[in-house]
């Protein structure tokens, strides 16, 4: 089921049938470096990470993180969507890609729709971004999209400190 659709993406719920190319996502080394690592090494692994993580989420908030195609081909090539977590009062926008489609503006494209769905269909006022603060990319993307740095934060059972971005209506 499409959620989103731009110029040259199609954002859509993550299913079982997506455990391989979130196995492969997952595992990428700057996935692991700028995001973390999520024990996810077997395809039975990221099936229960889509439906304990993902599709737990859709349910329980009506939103998650959803694949990201590319229209023309329906080529997998990273997730872009809402987190909510429990040591945040409001959801923040993630995303994550393989290497091959950065520098493509594909991030940028995925979260200004990301952004305009959660404001105009969801209703949310607040939305944050998290990143390290050694992930330019991420962070350029985040600004870019209009949010603004806030304030240093560390989450629960994480050592890094992560800078926090935030966007208000």
């Amino acid at each position: 089921m499409n959620i989103i659709e731009t110029e040259r993406l199609i954002l859509r719920k993550l299913t079982l049938d997506d455990a391989a190319f979130i196995l492969d996502l997952l595992n990428q080394p700057s996935f692991i470096q700028f995001i973390g690592d999520r024990g996810v090494r077997t395809l039975d692994d990221a099936r229960d990470y889509i439906l304990e993580r993902v599709i737990f989420s859709y349910q329980r908030f009506g939103f998650g993180l959803y694949l990201t195609l590319l229209k023309e081909s329906e080529v997998p090539i990273g997730i872009c969507g809402l987190v909510k977590r429990d040591a945040l009062k409001d959801a923040d926008i993630g995303f994550a890609f393989l290497p091959q489609y950065w520098l493509k503006g594909y991030a940028f494209e995925s979260a200004s729709a990301v952004l305009g769905y959660a404001r105009n269909t969801l209703g949310l006022k607040r939305i944050l971004g998290i990143t390290t603060p050694d992930n330019k990319g991420s962070i350029h993307v985040l600004e870019k999209i209009g949010l603004e740095f806030e304030k240093m934060v560390k989450l629960p059972g994480d050592d890094v400190e992560l800078k926090l971005f935030a966007s208000e209506t």
